[in-house]
C-alpha cells in the first residue's frame, strides 16, 4: 500500500490533509469549504458526541432541536452578537426556482423573494432565545438546560477539513438559571466536562482560562476556554463555555417571576465543541505513517490479520480469540480479504491508527502464540494465545496512557512561564 505522506518535517499542513485523505476520514465537496465526512471519519466523531451525550445527561441536560433558519431581524436584536457573525453569515432570499424562459437551466424565481431574509445558522442563541420567551414564565421553569446536536454554517474565507470549514456539527448547550451565580456556575462547570473529556477520553492535555475581552464570544459578559497544543507548536482553541449574563434575556424579554412574585430576567450560558475536535485528534497524535487513535476513540480497536491468508484452522483460534475480547468490550475486527496481502492490510490499519493489530499464522498456531503490534510505538510482541485477551486489554490501557502522557510532555517541554518582557523576548527569540 503506497502511502505517499509528506512529512511532519517537510510541510506540516499538506501533513494534515494527507491523513486526512489516506485515513478515509473526509473528502472535498463541490461547495467550497463544505467537507464529505466519510464512514470511518463519521464512526469517530460518533463516539465522541456518545461519550459527550453521555456526560450532558448525567449533568441533568436534555436535548433538543431548532430550526436551521433564523429570521435576520433576530440577529439585531442583541448588537454585539450580530457584530460578532455578519461577515460570516449565509442569507437566504427566495423560496422558489424555475426554469429559465431562455434555455439557460434553473434560476431564481425573481417573484419568490421572502418578506425577510433568514440566516443559516451560525450559532442559536436567537431562535433559542425567542423560543424560551414561550417556555419561561416562573421560577418553576428553572433551570432549563438544553442541548442541540445540529450542523451550522460561517462563511469562512480560509478552510481547512474539521479544523475550520463553511459548515461543521456541533452540539451547542443553552441554559437559563434564576441566578449569575447558576449561569457562572453552569458555564465552569461545562468547561471543567469538556476537559475532562479531551484529556481522559481524547488524551490530550489541555490549558483552561478565560478569554481576553477581544476575544469573546460576541454577545457573552465571559467567555471559557479550553486550548490544546499541537504538534506544529500552535494551539487550538478545542472548546468553549460562555456567561452570557441577561444580555439575551434582555433582548428577547425572556423573564420570570421569583419565589417573591417579582418579575426578574433569567442569567444565561451557552457552550459548544465542533468537529473540530477531530482535527485536534489528527494533529495531537498522528505521524509520518497515518492516523494515531486512542483506543478510547477508535471504531476498531484491535484488528486481527491472518497470514498468509485465512484458513479453517487459523479462523478457529480467531473466533476463540474475538469471542474473549468482545467479552471484555474491546470492539474487534477479522480482515479475512483474500485479495489483499497481509503487508498491504499491516499498512492500511497502520494508516488508520487501529490501536493494536493481532497478526496469526501457521507457525504461530504451532508455537501456540499470537504476534501483537501497538500502533502508538509500532512495538511488536509474541503472546501466548491462552492469555491475550487479558493482554490486550491492558495493552490498550497503556496505549490510551501512554498517548497522554507524550502528549503532556510535548506540551510542557514547550510551555515556558515569563514575568518580564525580556524573559519573554529571550524565549521567542531561541
Amino acid at each position: 500500500m503506497a502511502k505517499e505522506i509528506t512529512s511532519q518535517s517537510e510541510d506540516y499542513s499538506q501533513w494534515y490533509l494527507d491523513i486526512v485523505n489516506k485515513a478515509g476520514l473526509a473528502s472535498n465537496s463541490k461547495v467550497r469549504g463544505c467537507m464529505v465526512i466519510k464512514p470511518y471519519g463519521f464512526a469517530i466523531w460518533e463516539k465522541i458526541k456518545a461519550d459527550l451525550d453521555r456526560r450532558f445527561k448525567e449533568t441533568g441536560h436534555v436535548n433538543a432541536y431548532f430550526p436551521l433558519l433564523i429570521p435576520k431581524s433576530f440577529l439585531s436584536r442583541e448588537a454585539d452578537h450580530v457584530e460578532g457573525f455578519a461577515k460570516e453569515c449565509a442569507v437566504v432570499t427566495h423560496h422558489r426556482l424555475m426554469n429559465d424562459p431562455n434555455g439557460n437551466g434553473v434560476v431564481v424565481d425573481p417573484d419568490a423573494k421572502l418578506e425577510e431574509e433568514l440566516i443559516i445558522r451560525p450559532t442559536s442563541e436567537t431562535i433559542i432565545w425567542d423560543t424560551y420567551k414561550d417556555w419561561i414564565h416562573s421560577y418553576r421553569d428553572l433551570p432549563l438546560l438544553i442541548n442541540q446536536w445540529a450542523n451550522v454554517v460561517r462563511w469562512e474565507m480560509r478552510t481547512r477539513p474539521f479544523l475550520r470549514t463553511t459548515e461543521f456539527l456541533w452540539q451547542e448547550g443553552h441554559t437559563a438559571h434564576a441566578t449569575k451565580q447558576e449561569a457562572q456556575d453552569e458555564s465552569r462547570m461545562i468547561l471543567d466536562l469538556y476537559a475532562d473529556f479531551v484529556e481522559s477520553v481524547m488524551a490530550i492535555p489541555l490549558y483552561k482560562g478565560e478569554k481576553t475581552a477581544h476575544e469573546r464570544f460576541a454577545g457573552a459578559e465571559s467567555t471559557y476556554t479550553i486550548e490544546a497544543l499541537m504538534q506544529d507548536g500552535k494551539a487550538l482553541q478545542s472548546g468553549t463555555s460562555h456567561f452570557l449574563g441577561q444580555n439575551f434575556a434582555k433582548a428577547f424579554d425572556v423573564k420570570f417571576l421569583n419565589e417573591n412574585n417579582k418579575s426578574e430576567y433569567v442569567w444565561a450560558s451557552s457552550w459548544g465543541v465542533s468537529t473540530r475536535l477531530m482535527g485536534a485528534l489528527i494533529m495531537m497524535h498522528s505521524d509520518d505513517e497515518g492516523l494515531v487513535l486512542p483506543p478510547k476513540l477508535a471504531p476498531v480497536q484491535v484488528m486481527i490479520i491472518p497470514v498468509p491468508k485465512p484458513n479453517g484452522e487459523i479462523n478457529a483460534v480467531v473466533e476463540e480469540i474475538m469471542t474473549a475480547l468482545k467479552a471484555k468490550g474491546i470492539s474487534v475486527k477479522y480482515d479475512m480479504d483474500k485479495k489483499k496481502r497481509p503487508g498491504f492490510k499491516f499498512a492500511q490499519y497502520e494508516m488508520e491508527g487501529v490501536p493494536v493489530r493481532l497478526a496469526i499464522g501457521k507457525r504461530d498456531l504451532a508455537n501456540g502464540v499470537v504476534e501483537v503490534a501497538r500502533r502508538d510505538t509500532k512495538e511488536k510482541t509474541s503472546v501466548a494465545l491462552d492469555g491475550v485477551a487479558e493482554y490486550v486489554e491492558q495493552l490498550l490501557e497503556d496505549i490510551q496512557n501512554n498517548l497522554f502522557e507524550r502528549a503532556k510532555k510535548f506540551r510542557d517541554d514547550s510551555t515556558h512561564k515569563v514575568d518580564t518582557w525580556e524573559a519573554f523576548q529571550a524565549v521567542v527569540e531561541k
